[in-house]
């Protein structure tokens, strides 16, 4: 099986710039993060921090890119299935990228809320895709690569820049699954990412892990299934004591 490298299509100096910049972003939601302790303080500056536009902007550029980033580095193994399994299958693959591309447009609903019934319907569906898929994602990257370097597989930069890339995708969806109005769009959400892990390990187009993984491909089918309902739950927790008005009014087009 390839190994995890042989997916990037990128050379070692474009590998870096967009990592990077997700690297320092996710220091900024740590930051931010640590402070939420302070969230009962008079002005509920936690919500004006990160509802903000211009911090809403900043975060939609930042996974934009990583989103762009996530499918180029996917470049090999989409062309492989592309040439060796059906075409149907493509989607099913670069699975970090989408649930990236889900965050970036669940942003941008924030910024620009819809109207009408099937606006709200289909903005609720892409902020429960985005939730769960991110935390799910976010953690299994991290932990597909500690797994391999217990194992013996070299842990490099690359693996960094991918471990606070991929945290970052966690914890900015649990951060911001406060602000959705997704409950009840998680089943459908919790639905079509199982079909995704089934599709992943029946078909065989999950992504390439390290070489050390090879002989644990069951254990980590269970793993990637398990972290699929937990990532649910964690996304039906987090959003269980949501005001009635996710969208505040400072956010709505004037």
């Amino acid at each position: 099986m390839p190994n995890k490298y042989t997916n990037s299509t990128i050379n070692d100096n474009a590998n870096l710039i967009v990592p990077a910049v997700r690297f320092l972003y996710v220091y900024m939601l740590l930051t931010a993060a640590n402070w939420e302790v302070s969230r009962s303080m008079p002005g509920n500056w936690f919500e004006r921090l990160f509802l903000h536009r211009g911090m809403l902007w900043l975060l939609f550029a930042v996974n934009f890119l990583g989103t762009i980033y996530g499918y180029i580095w996917y470049g090999n193994q989409l062309v492989y299935t592309a040439e060796h399994y059906p075409a149907w299958l493509l989607p099913f693959v670069p699975d970090s990228p989408t649930a990236s591309l889900f965050f970036t447009a669940a942003l941008l609903l924030l910024l620009y809320p819809p109207k009408g019934l099937k606006g709200t319907l289909i903005r609720e569906l892409i902020e429960a895709l985005a939730v769960v898929t991110s935390v799910k994602y976010g953690i299994w990257a991290v932990a597909m690569i500690f797994a391999g370097g217990f194992q013996g597989d070299v842990i490099g930069w690359k693996d960094w820049m991918l471990v606070a890339s991929h945290l970052g995708m966690a914890i900015e969806a649990l951060i911001y699954a406060r602000f959705f109005t997704l409950r009840r769009m998680l089943p459908v959400a919790l639905l079509w990412t199982l079909a995704n892990d089934m599709v992943d390990y029946s078909q065989g187009v999950f992504p390439w892990l390290p070489n050390e993984l090879d002989d644990d491909l069951n254990e980590v089918q269970y793993f990637t299934i398990g972290l699929t309902l937990v990532s649910t739950a964690a996304a039906w927790l987090v959003t269980g004591k949501q005001r009635k008005h996710a969208y505040p009014a400072r956010l709505r087009r004037r």
